[in-house]
């Protein structure tokens, strides 16, 4: 899961609803990856300020703290909700991602992820060393 930073959450358009969307990742100048997208306040965990999380559907071998995240938001899948207990959290989200997978196998959602959006030009990768 990547967290994006406050200053980004808020440039974000306020006019967004908060929810579950799913779209594509890519971390830096790597591959371009599935990722599920919730914006809102996690009311399970009583955010007090609004949050975006990404979380890519891979595993990385390394953390990249620091790096770039690009991301195309191409569909949403359901509103925020707060749940009774974190077993009911850990299931919507794993819904969430198999919602995600199916939606983003589709022609219309799949052609987005060889977007040139994707491929930073050379000199605007950043390193956190």
């Amino acid at each position: 899961t990547a967290n994006f930073s406050e200053q980004v959450v808020e440039s974000f358009p306020s006019d967004i609803p908060t929810g579950i969307y799913y779209g594509w990742a890519c971390v830096g100048n790597g591959d371009v990856h599935k990722m599920v997208l919730s914006i809102g306040w996690n009311p399970f965990y009583k955010n007090i300020k609004k949050s975006v999380e990404t979380h890519i559907i891979h595993t990385f071998k390394e953390d990249f703290y620091g790096e770039i995240l690009s991301i195309v938001i191409t569909g949403y899948i359901r509103p925020e909700k707060n749940f009774d207990s974190l077993d009911a959290l850990i299931s919507a989200i794993q819904e969430d991602i198999e919602e995600a997978k199916r939606q983003l196998d589709l022609p219309e959602h799949l052609k987005l992820k060889e977007d040139n959006f994707f491929h930073l030009p050379e000199g605007k990768i950043v390193k956190n060393h």
